[in-house]
């Protein structure tokens, strides 16, 4: 397979982004990979180029964020934000900028982490906030938008998140009881959410897509 592609991801320092740059880097698909973030990774590769960006001023890194498929694993807490402003600026805000920035950079494909649930009408903040973000990526002229919409991530992260380890132990046993319509509540790995990015943008599809939780493991299979 020839090399002619290249791809960006932002959020690489997290559980699903980790995942993602790890098979970006691997992948023959790309020939390069671009990783922006607030600091660079400990991580060198032939393939990856790792730019330190400031996400409030996306648009001054314009001409450095051309990609053919751009990866977007962005995504907080609102413990870790310090507030429901924060939150929403990096849950949100950063993730719409940077389709923003990218579509007019000519990107082909836009593939994003969501959250089941997500609902720009919903009384749940996080889910809003979710929602908000989806109408807002799929306003930009790209060729596909994949939405990738996880039940309870599983797998190690760099940081601490209580609650959601407390939900993987309370989770993981009853997973297997979880059959029908209750598949796309099981937790997933954070792995096969990744895995399942990059089989969808080896489709070379058009338009909007949305895949539900249950839908990823099959997807990750097939990469």
């Amino acid at each position: 397979m020839h090399k002619t592609r290249n791809a960006l991801i932002a959020g690489a320092s997290g559980l699903v982004g980790g995942h993602c740059l790890r098979l970006l880097l691997a992948s023959e698909r790309y020939s390069q990979v671009i990783s922006v973030g607030r600091r660079e990774l400990p991580l060198i590769h032939p393939k990856l180029d790792q730019k330190v960006i400031d996400f409030n001023n996306l648009k001054k890194y314009s001409a450095e964020l051309a990609a053919d498929d751009v990866y977007c694993c962005l995504g907080t807490t609102i413990k870790k934000a310090g507030s429901k402003e924060n939150f929403y600026k990096v849950d949100h805000t950063y993730v719409a900028e940077l389709a923003r920035v990218t579509a007019a950079r000519n990107a082909a494909q836009f593939l994003v982490v969501s959250a089941m649930g997500a609902n720009a009408d919903s009384l749940i903040f996080y889910n809003k906030v979710k929602g908000e973000m989806e109408r807002d990526v799929q306003q930009q002229n790209f060729r596909a938008v994949h939405i990738f919409r996880p039940s309870l991530l599983l797998g190690e992260r760099e940081e601490h998140r209580s609650g959601e380890e407390l939900a993987s132990k309370i989770m993981r046993p009853l997973s297997g009881l979880m059959f029908g319509p209750l598949r796309k509540y099981k937790p997933i790995l954070g792995e096969d959410v990744a895995k399942a990015m990059l089989y969808a943008a080896s489709q070379q599809a058009s338009g909007i897509h949305i895949y539900p939780s249950d839908e990823l493991a099959e997807m990750a299979a097939k990469l």
